[in-house]
């Protein structure tokens, strides 16, 4: 068959959903892009630790109760200076405060640690110290189970340097 195509075919094909290469290839590019986005998303959400702001369900003298979270998370309590953290299997009772000098950590999410915004010291989720000017790990009060709940004791604070043996046993393992 020589000469020009017969337009009834090319009619018949242009109705074709494939018709236009170019809006295939856009189409299918575009897809695949999505579909990287989704599961590099879901990918980072996984290994996220998400951050709350919650209270006690309730207080007896400097005791303070909370939930065991259900999640690997933090859940900072403003009202008692607490950061209730679970991660890879522990629930640990961190003070609010930067060892440093006082002031109030923040959760960088995209770094999945703890860092002081004053002096930049920096800390794992689990409290241990990376770097900065601090010299030791977050402050951690003392915790134990009570069923479903955790019993965090403001009266007793547990510091790295002065105190390894009771920071380091200042957690529950679920």
């Amino acid at each position: 068959m020589t000469g020009s195509p017969d337009p009834a075919m090319a009619d018949d094909c242009g109705e074709c959903p494939l018709h236009d290469r170019r809006a295939f290839l856009r189409d299918a590019t575009v897809g695949v892009a999505a579909l990287l986005l989704l599961l590099g998303r879901s990918r980072l959400d996984a290994t996220a630790l998400p951050v709350r702001f919650g209270t006690a369900l309730g207080a007896r003298g400097e005791e303070r109760t909370y939930p065991i979270p259900a999640a690997d998370g933090a859940t900072i309590d403003k009202d008692a200076q607490v950061i209730l953290v679970r991660f890879e299997g522990h629930v640990y009772a961190f003070s609010l405060s930067c060892p440093h000098q006082n002031t109030a950590l923040r959760w960088l999410p995209d770094d999945h640690r703890f860092q002081c915004p004053k002096h930049k010291s920096k800390y794992q989720p689990d409290g241990e110290f990376i770097s900065g000017r601090a010299t030791r790990g977050m402050d951690r009060f003392a915790i134990r189970r009570a069923g479903e709940t955790v019993v965090v004791d403001l009266a007793v604070l547990h510091k790295q340097d002065t105190d390894a043996a009771g920071w380091n046993a200042a957690l529950v393992t679920l």
